[in-house]
């Protein structure tokens, strides 16, 4: 192991540093100031004579004076199932006062993609608890389903209901519960965040069953880079290895795009769109593709990856390139949210690719496709029907039309609406939505099966009243 004292600039996160021999790609470093203090960093760039280091604890006291040594070996996750119920900083660093982490194995925190041919079909449901995701846009296991949020906007909140509610059915063949755990990434948080965040996983006992990563907002933008791999090979090796499964949760992905972007005009790359490098999308799709299944192994890797759109607007790289590699997206809306309607999910943006195959087999699965899209077009005429309301009046409209004013209202009420605390059942979820479908004449029914409208359709009583 050599020792340089050969550095040539210091610039943001990054330390510059000459050297006489080939140094690999992300090998891990350690610098030591003239005060005797030693930073952890890894090697961003490579080439001949020149190593570019990215140094985690940010380079405040680093001058030319500084040490440097290459340890020849990769940052490293020290994995063991005893993770589950501890914190750790966003360099992997237990913070929570418990015991030194005795670790299994040391893996590797880029990861190995998954096979193509290995991957197995995501095709089983991951209940959340929260009917606009269950009911409308339902979450797979395996799959990855970012939730488009805003400034402002409750996504941590629904981040920590998804955390603390999600289940998976237990297995029909054998009649057990699988095993679910939840690996929590927080990147670019503030330390009020942070301490509601943990006080919500104490609170509800979610803690015994999560590992959580936090990387604070004061914290130096390249540790922002690292977090989420750290909490992706943990969750790899508790489903790949211990036959979990697990979802991971990371929040704020546009933080670590930040992230991206700072140490990209640090190096003084050439920026791509507004700025961000050009290679965000393929940066993104390493983390978003270590999600799915493997032939073979009982356990799955499902991402819920949340970010803020800057503006609101969906157009915006972050946002649009995630859009390009996932299955889907989930929609925080504006509006909702100042109607007071909790979570402000708005279904009709909302999209969940592998919906159709997740929500069971026979009656259950007809029972479920055939309520959400009758639903979904329901609730979009109503929608529709709002915008004319405000140009000529609701007088104006015909009874059919105001029937649908009422199901739009009543849908945002009583099936979106449900509160950060609730916890639904899929059966609930549908039992609401036949109440709601239940407002409209049957005729108008006209994407569910006759069978299914004579077992769950039921008359309102006013209108049965109205006809007698």
């Amino acid at each position: 192991m050599k020792e340089y004292q050969t550095i040539t600039e210091i610039s943001g996160p990054l330390v510059f540093a000459e050297v006489d021999e080939p140094i690999g790609y992300d090998e891990i470093v350690e610098i030591e100031t003239p005060q005797g203090e030693t930073k952890r960093g890894q090697v961003l760039e490579s080439s001949e004579g020149l190593v570019a280091i990215q140094v985690f604890e940010g380079t405040s006291g680093i001058d030319r004076n500084a040490s440097v040594r290459f340890l020849g070996e990769t940052l490293k996750m020290p994995v063991t199932e005893d993770l589950l119920g501890r914190v750790l900083d966003g360099s992997g660093q237990p913070i929570d006062g418990g015991p030194e982490i005795v670790p299994d194995e040391r893996r590797d925190i880029v990861g190995a993609a998954i096979n193509p041919y290995s991957r197995e079909y995501p095709e089983e449901f991951i209940q959340t608890g929260v009917s606009a995701i269950d009911g409308m846009n339902t979450l797979v296991r395996g799959q990855k389903l970012p939730i488009f949020s805003a400034s402002g906007l409750p996504h941590n909140n629904l981040a920590l209901q998804i955390a603390r509610q999600a289940t998976v059915p237990e297995d029909e063949e054998s009649g057990e519960e699988s095993e679910f755990a939840v690996v929590f990434g927080a990147m670019g948080i503030t330390q009020e965040e942070a301490n509601e965040f943990m006080e919500d996983f104490e609170r509800t006992g979610a803690l015994e069953r999560s590992v959580v990563f936090t990387n604070l907002a004061d914290d130096p933008a390249v540790e922002r880079t690292v977090t989420p791999r750290l909490a992706l090979t943990t969750a790899e090796y508790l489903a790949f290895d211990k036959d979990y499964h697990v979802l991971v949760i990371l929040t704020d992905m546009t933080n670590y795009c930040e992230a991206l972007r700072e140490i990209g005009a640090a190096r003084e790359e050439v920026p791509g769109r507004r700025g961000y490098p050009g290679y965000m999308y393929t940066d993104l799709a390493q983390l978003y593709e270590r999600a799915g299944r493997i032939q073979g192994r009982d356990g799955s890797v499902t991402q819920i990856p949340i970010l803020t759109m800057p503006g609101d607007d969906d157009t915006h790289p972050i946002p649009d390139l995630t859009g390009y590699i996932t299955e889907g997206q989930i929609y925080i809306d504006r509006d909702l949210n100042s109607q007071g309607i909790r979570p402000p999910i708005n279904p009709l943006p909302s999209l969940s690719r592998l919906m159709d195959d997740g929500i069971g087999e026979g009656l259950t699965r007809e029972d479920h496709a055939d309520v959400s899209d009758q639903m979904y077009a329901a609730y979009a005429e109503g929608e529709d029907l709002r915008d004319l309301v405000n140009i000529v009046g609701r007088e104006a409209l015909s009874e059919r039309d105001n029937k649908y004013l009422d199901f739009a209202e009543r849908f945002e009420a009583e099936f979106v609406n449900q509160g950060f605390d609730t916890d639904r059942s899929i059966e609930e979820t549908l039992d609401i939505g036949w109440d709601l479908l239940s407002m409209l004449p049957k005729s108008e029914l006209n994407r569910i099966d006759e069978e299914l409208i004579e077992d769950y359709y039921h008359e309102d009583a006013e209108s049965v009243e109205a006809e007698a």
